[in-house]
C-alpha cells in the first residue's frame, strides 16, 4: 500500500494522453520513490528560471541551428552541466533533481533537462530512443539534425549516429526506425528501466521492485516486467506474489525461450 501511494502522483502525470505528460514532472514524481519529501515545484521553478535567462539571449529568427547553439551556450558553457561519464552508473544520474542539483547526469536525463528547457522556449524537440545513447532533434519536418546532450549538445548528424552507434555495438547498422521519435512513456520507461539495473547490480532487491511498479504503471502488460517482478518475488521468498507474476507471464507470453525455467520454479513453489 505505502509503495503504491509513493506511485501516486507519477500515476495521476502519465494517465493523460501522451503529448499532454510533462516529462520534468513526471520525472520528479518518480524520484519521490527515493526521495519522499522531495518539492517538485522547486525544481520545476528551477527549468522556468533557465528558460527565462535563456530566452533573451535567442535570435529574432528561431533558425533550429542558432536556437541549439543558445540553449548549448547556456546549458554546458554557462551553467555547466555535463555528462557524468566518470560515475556513470550512479542512480543520482537517473534522478532528475538530483540531475538538476548536481548539473550532471547520463544522455537520457540530460535530455529530459534539455527538453524541458526547449518546451519552455516554444521550441518542439522529441526524444530519439536510439538503442546505448538517448539523443533528442528538434521537431520539425526534415530537419536532419540530433542533439547530444551527454556531450555537451553536440550536434549530430545522420552518419554521426551511425558513428556512435558503432562506438557501443560494433558493425550495428544503424536501421532508420532507430531515429524515429518516442513517446514520453518510452522515455519515463527507459529512464525507470536504467534504474532497475542498476539495483539489480547492487542487489539491492527492494529498490529494484519498486522500480518496476514504476515501469507497470506505464506500460501494464509489459510481459518482460511482469516475469523480471515474478523473478525478484521468487528471490526475495515472496512465493505467493511469484506464483501470480509468472503464471501470468507464461499465459501472455507461452512461447518465451524462458517458459521452460520458469515452468520448474513454479513446480518449486506450487
Amino acid at each position: 500500500m505505502e509503495n503504491q501511494l509513493l506511485w501516486h502522483n507519477f500515476y495521476q502525470e502519465i494517465n493523460q494522453p501522451d503529448e499532454q505528460i510533462d516529462l520534468a514532472k513526471a520525472s520528479l514524481y518518480y524520484a519521490q520513490v527515493e526521495y519522499p519529501d522531495l518539492d517538485v515545484q522547486k525544481y520545476l521553478n528551477v527549468l522556468d528560471a533557465i528558460a527565462s535567462e535563456i530566452k533573451p539571449q535567442l535570435p529574432a529568427k528561431l533558425y533550429p541551428l542558432k536556437v541549439i547553439q543558445t540553449i548549448n551556450y547556456h546549458l554546458f558553457d554557462c551553467l555547466k552541466f555535463q555528462g557524468n561519464s566518470q560515475d556513470y552508473y550512479n542512480p543520482d544520474n537517473s534522478f532528475l533533481n538530483r540531475v538538476i542539483e548536481l548539473k550532471t547526469g547520463i544522455p537520457i536525463t540530460l535530455s529530459v533537462v534539455y527538453l524541458a528547457i526547449a518546451k519552455r522556449l516554444d521550441f518542439p524537440m522529441v526524444g530519439i530512443g536510439m538503442p546505448g545513447h538517448f539523443l533528442i532533434r528538434p521537431q520539425f519536418e526534415n530537419a536532419g539534425i540530433f542533439v547530444d546532450a551527454f556531450n555537451r549538445g553536440e550536434i549530430l548528424f545522420k552518419q554521426d549516429c551511425q558513428a556512435k552507434l558503432n562506438q557501443i555495438y560494433q558493425q550495428a547498422k544503424l536501421d532508420p526506425s532507430l531515429l524515429i521519435p518516442v513517446s514520453n512513456k518510452h522515455i519515463l520507461a527507459r529512464m525507470l528501466n536504467n534504474l532497475k539495473f542498476i539495483y539489480l547490480r547492487q542487489q539491492n532487491l527492494d529498490k529494484a521492485l519498486a522500480i518496476i511498479s514504476g515501469i507497470l504503471n506505464l506500460f501494464p502488460e509489459n510481459a518482460l516486467e511482469i516475469r523480471d517482478r515474478g523473478l525478484l518475488y521468487y528471490q526475495m521468498n515472496r512465493w505467493h506474489e511469484a506464483v501470480v507474476d509468472l503464471e501470468y507471464f507464461l499465459k501472455i507470453f507461452p512461447d518465451s525461450k524462458d517458459a521452460p525455467t520458469i515452468k520448474m520454479l513454479l513446480e518449486k513453489m506450487i
